[in-house]
């Protein structure tokens, strides 16, 4: 066997399995779709368990990807061991109810030996002990050696979880040789030593199990194969383990060159190089894949990764900003697999380099704290750190706490859990298992439903349907076989009415025949079940009446212009901000257009101005609006953007606006560009992290805007005491003018202010090693006399440090100088600005001789002046 990089393995297994008629998928994402059991994809397996139990039909009967994989059990222990990772790419070739053990058996060998051409006599299969067929099949059809076929008990070599298809499976080993050895003369596969490793894991799944401890042979039998990409490249290339083979340990070199230090010299050295090596891959595929650092779920786990490896980075002596140079290396190394990495290239770096700097910005006050309560506790002889205490640092400068437990560990501490979780659940309540109910309906509402026959949907041709049947009738989610007044949810066997979905509202309009009238308030739809809710206006209605359905039309049509215009915004983002940019939500209805999307940073004027002119330059061109209907590969090969995490059918709707737009959508939509009108971003905001927001109008939504803006410029003209419109210019400079003089004055009396302040404040100062602090509660002096005294301050004493605080309108704002000689010292304005501002709720930051911020709660102001002694200790030499 010769040695083989990490990328060309993937290809020969894609390629070898695609030559035995396999059909090669792409890697589904690492967020599950429609898994709620799953956190993150874990498994070769994992995103096709509805084809393995038949709830959905396959692409192709046989199926081989690479899957990229995630694993956090065992976080804290990644970087102690050469073993432990979080990320890894998982080989796999599956077939559901087609080829079984034989052919598994014969191509897994085929490739190993074949194409890898790896010596026969290294590789030890292994069998369940009672599948006498495999065994067969190794020892008399493939002719390996029966010495070296080992049976193996249920808990090796038989899958299953709980209830449901199960069965045993067939492992291969490889033989490292005897240095990796126990030296015992029936060391073999299955023995505790490092000799043999499993490269290769071949599950059949055959029975069902009933759950009473007796197994049913299943209908369809199938293949689920695993192999770890990671680990056969350690074969094929002779290393010992994953931080060794070729595009990881790339980024384990340059982890090295960044923090000066050589790997496999010193063993907390090579801890924190490993964890960064590893954490900077698991980082940059989890948010290419759409996970945005956060304090819950996925996106928590995402945050205790780039925390940790941050904290490393410190550990090894990196005091900068080095995350993201390591992540384009980690990308280089993995786009030609994965695509995706380098077309988010930039979103991907810019919100690795956003979270660093918000760590960064708490993490020195945070160790400071945490150094105090260890060197506190070890020389108090306490092993356990109070709950209260670490409740704290989690609270108030957002410590992770798993982060405390693996410093306090390494200390052969340990935390009061009770304690602390007690806090934790006194803090908040967080709402979890949220379910979607349709109108907060009941069970037994939605059973009903779910019997009636699916509503056949006329809208995207016409907005009055005629001749549609009264299906049911729902009074207090009771079913009823008439009404006459009052409210009620009718369902119809066709209807031009959309149901709410996809970001779109649900029609209004109005249901009637020769003697009633039925006004439809809204439209909702479940499981291609079409819900009217409606007030009967006069008359009444009986099921098995025929209607005449109609859809308010100008309503319908304003919906539809903005709905158009939210496929021309999210062109007209990607075109000017990058391909990053996603879909991450949205609502249209009659009134505007809501857009989230994935992006790191608040847009710019000119970015803002340039994606309105491309939105309205494609409305002007008046391009024509095509949907038609496809398979999702056809729409996907045209470029059809789809919305991420978002599972398709095998028939999807794709709405193309010339060449500008393609994208699946079952919304509703004009035919032509043109019937827009124009489009106005009227703002532009954040949602969380990572997660932008556009609102904007369209049509008469523009003339209603223009004619507001009329009125507020008369409204205002008239306060300025301006004749016209046209004069507002010269009376706000006039304004301006007396602003500007009266400020001078503001000032010059400011600084008389502080000046006989100055002394009494230097009289406070402590000193922290080399420099003197002082921390002030101001009171409400105006912000411009505190900026005054800042400034006397620093310039009259080159060793102070100061904290000044400043109340305003129930809110805090912190101003923070250093001297030149207490910069020199180590301290830094903006750091410790930073970290006071967190304990009062706030944020902010600057540079290491000024540095402002603002703080929420004005209750904990003493507490976060209090900080600043224990920041500033942490930060000076």
């Amino acid at each position: 066997m010769k040695w083989t990089s990490l990328n060309e393995l993937r290809e020969k297994y894609l390629a070898f399995f695609e030559s035995k008629g396999h059909l090669r998928l792409p890697s589904y994402p690492l967020v599950p779709i429609n898994d709620k059991s799953l956190l993150l994809i874990n498994s070769g397996m994992a995103p096709m368990k509805k084809f393995f139990t038949g709830e959905e039909q396959p692409p192709r009967n046989r199926v081989t990807t690479c899957q990229k994989c995630i694993r956090t059990p065992d976080l804290e222990r990644v970087g102690h061991t050469a073993r432990h990772g979080t990320f890894f790419e998982m080989l796999g070739n599956f077939s559901f109810g087609d080829y079984f053990k034989e052919e598994a058996i014969a191509w897994s060998w085929e490739f190993l030996t074949k194409t890898l051409e790896i010596p026969a006599e290294l590789l030890w299969p292994s069998v369940y002990e009672k599948d006498d067929e495999s065994y067969d099949i190794w020892v008399n059809k493939i002719g390996v050696n029966p010495a070296h076929v080992v049976r193996m008990g249920k808990a090796d070599n038989f899958w299953e979880h709980g209830t449901g298809p199960c069965g045993p499976c067939s492992e291969i080993y490889f033989d490292r040789g005897e240095k990796y050895g126990c030296g015992a003369p029936d060391c073999k596969p299955g023995c505790e030593c490092d000799r043999y490793m499993e490269i290769w894991n071949n599950v059949f799944s055959q029975f069902n199990n009933m759950g009473d401890g007796t197994y049913e042979e299943l209908a369809q039998k199938n293949i689920d194969t695993g192999m770890g990409l990671e680990r056969l490249a350690c074969v094929m290339q002779g290393v010992d383990n994953m931080f060794e083979v070729d595009s990881i340990r790339k980024v384990l070199d340059s982890v090295c060159a960044i923090a000066g230090k050589t790997y496999g010299k010193e063993t907390n050295t090579d801890i924190s190089i490993r964890v960064i090596t590893d954490h900077i891959r698991s980082a940059t595929f989890m948010i290419s894949d759409g996970v945005i650092p956060s304090n819950e779920g996925r996106g928590y786990v995402l945050r205790r990764i780039l925390r940790r490896a941050c904290r490393h980075g410190k550990l090894l002596g990196i005091n900068r900003s080095f995350l993201p140079e390591l992540c384009e290396i980690a990308i280089g190394e993995s786009e030609g697999a994965y695509p995706e990495l380098a077309e988010k290239r930039d979103y991907i770096l810019k919100v690795i380099s956003m979270e660093e700097e918000r760590f960064d910005a708490t993490i020195d006050a945070g160790l400071s704290i945490l150094s105090n309560l260890v060197r506190r506790a070890l020389q108090e002889g306490i092993q356990t750190i109070s709950g209260e205490e670490v409740f704290k640092l989690y609270d108030t400068f957002g410590f992770p706490i798993d982060l405390t437990r693996e410093i306090l560990e390494e200390k052969q501490l340990s935390i009061d859990e009770e304690a602390f979780n007690q806090l934790m659940k006194q803090q908040k309540e967080r709402a979890r298992n949220a379910r979607a109910n349709i109108s907060g309906w009941s069970e037994s509402s939605k059973t009903l439903l779910s019997a009636l026959p699916k509503t056949t949907f006329t809208g995207y041709g016409e907005t009055t349907t005629e001749g549609a049947r009264v299906v049911a009738i729902l009074v207090d989610e009771e079913s009823v076989d008439r009404v006459n007044e009052g409210s009620c949810t009718i369902v119809l066997d066709k209807t031009p009415f959309y149901g709410e979905g996809g970001g779109q509202v649900g029609d209004t309009g109005t249901i009637y025949d020769a003697d009633s009238v039925i006004s439809v308030t809204d439209t909702k739809k479940t499981d291609g079940v079409y819900l009217h809710i409606c007030t009967v206006v006069n008359g009444e209605v009986k099921v098995g009446d025929t209607v005449r359905a109609e859809v308010d039309q100008m309503r319908r049509a304003a919906i539809m212009r903005n709905h158009s215009a939210a496929h021309l915004l999210q062109a007209a983002l990607r075109q000017v901000l990058g391909s990053h940019v996603e879909q991450a939500g949205s609502f249209v209805d009659e009134q505007r257009v809501r857009f989230d999307f994935s992006h790191y940073a608040a847009l710019t004027e000119e970015e803002l101005s340039k994606v309105e002119g491309l939105v309205n330059a494609h409305i002007l061109l008046g391009e024509e609006i095509v949907t038609r209907e496809t398979d999702i590969e056809t729409a996907k090969h045209e470029g059809a953007m789809a919305l991420f995490g978002e599972k398709y059918g095998n028939v999807v709707r794709m709405v193309k606006m010339g060449v500008f737009s393609t994208e699946l959508c079952g919304g509703t939509h004009m035919d032509n560009t043109a019937k827009v009108g124009l489009f106005k971003i009227l703002s532009e905001s954040s949602v969380s992290a990572g997660v932008r927001r556009i609102e904007g109008i369209t049509g008469l939504g523009i003339m209603k805007h223009i004619q507001q803006n009329e009125a507020l410029i008369a409204d205002t003209a008239k306060a300025m005491k301006a004749q016209k419109a046209s004069d507002l210019i010269l009376k706000a400079n006039q304004m301006n003018a007396e602003i500007s003089a009266l400020k001078k004055e503001v000032e010059a009396l400011n600084a008389k202010m502080a000046a006989s302040k100055l002394d009494d404040i230097l009289a406070g100062a402590k000193t922290v090693k080399t420099v003197r602090l002082v921390t002030v509660d101001l009171g409400e002096m105006a912000a411009d006399a505190a900026r005054s005294l800042a400034d006397e301050l620093k310039a009259r004493c080159d060793d102070i440090v100061a904290v000044l605080a400043v109340k305003r309108e129930g809110a805090l704002q912190f101003l923070t100088v250093a001297g030149k000689a207490a910069v020199a010292a180590g301290a830094h304005a903006g750091k410790l600005v930073g970290a006071v501002a967190a304990v009062a709720g706030g944020k902010g930051g600057g540079r290491p001789d000024n540095a402002m911020a603002g703080g929420k709660d004005v209750s904990k102001l003493a507490e976060a002046l209090a900080a600043a002694e224990a920041t500033l200790e942490g930060q000076l030499k």
